[in-house]
């Protein structure tokens, strides 16, 4: 298995938001700089109000800890919880966002140009990225990323993230986090160029 690059959530300092609703931790920017194709990122909701807004941009989000939030995308309210699957929309739509029971916090995928996908990594199941793409796993809890002639041992909450697409992979999580609903997300850009 190729050896992924892996990014810690605790490694990467929290940028504030412009409407103090929260803090954003930037996992991955390919490239860097503005004009990224590929972004993925941890944010901590604190307090109701607007998502910013990215025309030209596929946007993925999901809830790893707390009550949950309401998203009313473009008039239409969806209530996302720990468990449900990943929500995704256009950057270019008006989002609010309302706290449903306390701060969230959330992982973010966001696509300029090609395509992609935020999926539940259930323990133990396989799952085939794009073959001509890039992807990750996102793990809430530790546990061993799998495929084909190895495995990564994985801290909880960190990205790793594959520049080539492997076979095959599956996530094992640790035994004392054996029964967490959705231990683990998958990440896919396929059609974004290689680092």
């Amino acid at each position: 298995m190729t050896t992924p690059r892996i990014v810690a959530v605790a490694d990467v300092p929290p940028t504030a938001w412009k409407n103090g609703g929260g803090v954003t931790r930037e996992l991955l920017a390919w490239p860097a700089g503005d004009d990224w194709q590929v972004r993925i990122s941890v944010a901590e909701i604190t307090a109701d109000g607007p998502f910013s807004s990215f025309p030209g941009v596929a946007r993925w989000f999901s809830v790893l800890e707390g009550g949950g939030v309401a998203l009313t995308i473009d008039g239409a309210e969806r209530q996302c919880r720990r468990g449900d699957a990943p929500v995704a929309f256009s950057g270019a739509a008006k989002v609010d966002c309302r706290l449903l029971a306390g701060p969230s916090r959330d992982l973010n995928l966001m696509l300029r140009g090609g395509t992609g996908a935020m999926l539940p990594a259930l323990a133990g199941v396989a799952w085939t990225p794009p073959p001509a793409g890039r992807c990750g796993l996102y793990a809430l809890v530790a546990g061993r990323c799998v495929g084909a002639g190895g495995g990564a041992a994985l801290p909880g909450d960190c990205l790793a993230w594959f520049d080539e697409a492997p076979g095959s992979l599956a996530f094992e999580p640790d035994a004392a986090s054996a029964d967490v609903l959705v231990p683990a997300f998958w990440l896919a850009a396929d059609g974004a160029p290689p680092a």
